[in-house]
């Protein structure tokens, strides 16, 4: 019988949640509220904010690149990548080059990669260790919670007339600070004290145990198998339909809204919407298999994705934010979950596969729209795309992973169908 580790699952969730807040919410999502202070104060373009956004994405595609092939421990992905985040963040408010800005939004974007993968090789295991596999949702709800965070912290620096230069050093500094705590102390445990040379996902801690699974034994180089990959390609779609209105939501509500009171709550309804999601998934999909969370999700994201194509006010803003910002979440947790599941592959490996794909996706999103620019309907052209994506992915997901349950219930291996 397998020990339950020293560490209690309640810091388990409680650091995962910071990290993915930070991470994510600072990380990867905090352009889009400070956007408007650097259009206003230090003249960017919409065009020169979707490079920086670009930037971003593509940093966070290099990020999982390098942990699909590197494979690097939990331990040291988390650290690093939470101390990145909080200085190139907070470069972001040193300098007016907007190379720089590029290069530092670039290797935020990586940074966060790094901490995604991390925290989800290293909390999950530990948790279902604990019997507390449900409690994966108050890890995930960091992600949210860090995009309202940066949301209200933005809409705040706009009612107060800061300046951009000053809320990207206060948000750095936030990150930095974050990265401090959990790299030292968090609770009474150290982050960290992983044994050199061996990076098996059993032996890289955080605080002061790992989980010994079984899993832990496999070979690090192991290819992923059939089914993981075909979830990779459905989960592609995933990023591409969620990406169309986490992009271009805000800008939509400025354009239609006049009172900035209420076009700058559209993110941190977002945000809220993805940190609750998580908790209440973990009720509603208890019984249910990871794929079977993903798709009922995925129906709901692509009705969010369709809304605002009908007509744009008040209500459908909300409602798009509402649907996408309360799905998007449940979805990567599930469609990580649904890697690890399928095994056949060490934790690392099946989470950066699943990480790059979705950036593959979050990067043709705004590059469709780009493309069809020229047409006065871009932004609904290009979520019909995205809807019909999703659509066509829960069917694929619909087909294979019946097919795989019944496999294994006759007795055949799924990962070798």
């Amino acid at each position: 019988m397998t020990e339950k580790p020293k560490q209690s699952a309640a810091a388990v969730a409680a650091i995962g949640f910071l990290a993915l807040a930070s991470a994510m919410g600072v990380g990867r999502f905090s352009l889009t509220p400070i956007l408007p202070l650097m259009q206003r104060d230090a003249g960017l373009t919409l065009a020169q904010g979707g490079w920086l956004a670009s930037g971003n994405y593509l940093g966070y595609l290099a990020g999982a690149l390098v942990c699909i092939v590197l494979a690097p421990p939990p331990a040291p992905a988390i650290r690093w990548g939470l101390a990145g985040v909080g200085l190139f963040t907070l470069a972001m408010g040193l300098t007016d080059s907007e190379p720089l800005w590029l290069a530092s939004r670039f290797l935020a974007g990586a940074a966060s990669a790094f901490v995604l993968v991390g925290v989800s090789a290293w909390a999950m295991p530990l948790l279902v260790r604990h019997g507390r596999e449900e409690w994966s949702g108050r890890v995930f709800a960091g992600v949210g919670a860090g995009i309202a965070f940066a949301g209200l912290f933005g809409l705040a620096a706009g009612i107060e007339a800061w300046r951009s230069r000053a809320t990207w050093i206060a948000l750095g500094v936030v990150a930095v600070a974050l990265a401090v705590l959990l790299w030292h102390r968090p609770g009474d445990h150290r982050l960290g004290d992983h044994r050199l040379g061996d990076h098996r996902l059993g032996d890289d801690r955080l605080g002061d145990e790992a989980p010994h699974t079984a899993s832990a034994a496999q070979p690090r180089h192991r290819a992923l198998p059939r089914p993981a990959i075909v979830a990779a390609a459905c989960y592609i779609a995933f990023g591409y339909g969620y990406i169309i209105p986490a992009t271009f939501l805000p800008a939509l509500a400025r354009g239609y809204i006049d009172d900035p009171a209420i076009f700058g709550l559209i993110w941190p309804v977002f945000g809220t919407a993805g940190a609750v999601s998580t908790f209440a998934a973990a009720r509603l999909g208890r019984g249910l298999a990871p794929w079977q969370l993903w798709t009922r999700a995925q129906w709901v994201l692509a009705v969010g994705v369709l809304l605002p194509t009908l007509t744009i006010n008040v209500v459908t803003l909300l409602l798009s934010a509402l649907c996408v910002g309360g799905t998007f979440m449940i979805i990567t947790m599930a469609g990580i979950k649904e890697a690890l599941r399928l095994g056949g592959a060490p934790a690392s490996l099946a989470v950066g596969v699943m990480t790059a794909a979705f950036a593959i996706g979050q990067i043709a999103g705004p590059l469709t729209v780009s493309l069809l620019a020229g047409s006065s309907n871009a932004f609904a052209l290009a979520s019909f795309v995205a809807a019909f994506g999703l659509v066509a992915g829960n069917c694929v997901l619909l087909a294979c992973s019946a097919r795989w349950e019944k496999l294994a219930q006759i007795g055949s291996r799924p990962n070798e169908a």
